[in-house]
């Protein structure tokens, strides 16, 4: 079990940690029922942090935050020595939960994407983990919700007998949400990214070797150019640059884990 604790990546602490050491903290969390916000960030995630104070604030405040793409484990490695062997895959971390949610007959909440998506993700998940109870799906109303919706949310959950939430919102609404509802539901949030579709069937993942390589994003940059294009043709150079101004000692207090906005007003999507 490796955890190194928290390191600073372009001004976001980053947790130095492996599947074994995430999934532990996950199942303490939800036996003894307190909060605990997991978010598994890649490169995209990181630089919507990096570019936006606020949402560096709502990161940072999150008590785990796990290095989902190679090029962010790298940086830990670069800049901090962790000597990670591997990266915390946010899909992969929901099957490793799952698992353990079954091994320790813990409930599981479902929450975001479509009613048909969330009917394909249960029937996937309980065949791959037949003792798994998934106690709750509920898919999202794809807008904005006012202050009786999000209570309402939080009641459903907090009374559904679940022990842990898995929350499918893409990024970087789903951090957002743990960010606001952390404390709320008395239980792990995991914000697990594209997880849902691609273990629904409803997303193709990368061959494993490109996602060993680094080059996942490569892979989902060809299935949809126009769509993220930016993500990847702007955000990864800008990274990289980012990346050699850190270890270079340059402009560190740009990189300062306190120069953060805390949010105000706060619209939940949900």
């Amino acid at each position: 079990m490796i955890d190194k604790g928290k390191k600073n990546v372009l001004g976001v602490g980053i947790d130095a940690v492996d599947y074994e050491a995430v999934v532990s903290r996950i199942v303490d969390a939800a036996e003894r029922r307190v909060p605990l916000a997991v978010s598994a960030t890649a490169v995209h995630g990181l630089m919507e942090a990096v570019t936006d104070p606020v949402h560096r604030h709502r990161l940072n405040s999150l008590e785990l935050v796990v290095p989902d793409g190679q090029p962010v484990r790298w940086a830990l490695n670069i800049l901090h020595g962790t000597e990670l062997v591997d990266r915390v895959y946010g899909p992969n971390l929901m099957l490793e939960t799952c698992r353990a949610a079954a091994e320790h007959d813990l409930g599981v909440y479902l929450f975001g994407g479509t009613d048909d998506l969330l009917a394909e993700l249960q029937r996937n998940l309980v065949t791959k983990f037949p003792t798994l109870r998934i106690v709750r799906a509920r898919a999202s109303r794809f807008r904005t919700l006012d202050e009786a919706e999000k209570q309402e949310l939080v009641d459903d959950i907090n009374a559904s007998g679940a022990s842990i939430l898995c929350v499918g919102l893409g990024c970087p609404r789903q951090e957002v949400w743990a960010y606001e509802f952390k404390d709320e539901v008395r239980m792990p949030v995991l914000a697990v990214g594209a997880a849902f579709n691609f273990h629904a069937g409803l997303l193709d993942q990368a061959p494993s070797k490109l996602g060993d390589w680094g080059l996942e994003w490569a892979y989902r940059f060809f299935k949809e150019p126009k769509r993220l294009w930016r993500r990847y043709m702007i955000l990864n150079p800008y990274y990289l640059a980012l990346l050699a101004r850190q270890k270079l000692g340059f402009g560190t207090a740009r990189f300062d884990l306190s120069n953060t906005i805390e949010p105000v007003d706060e619209v939940l999507y949900g």
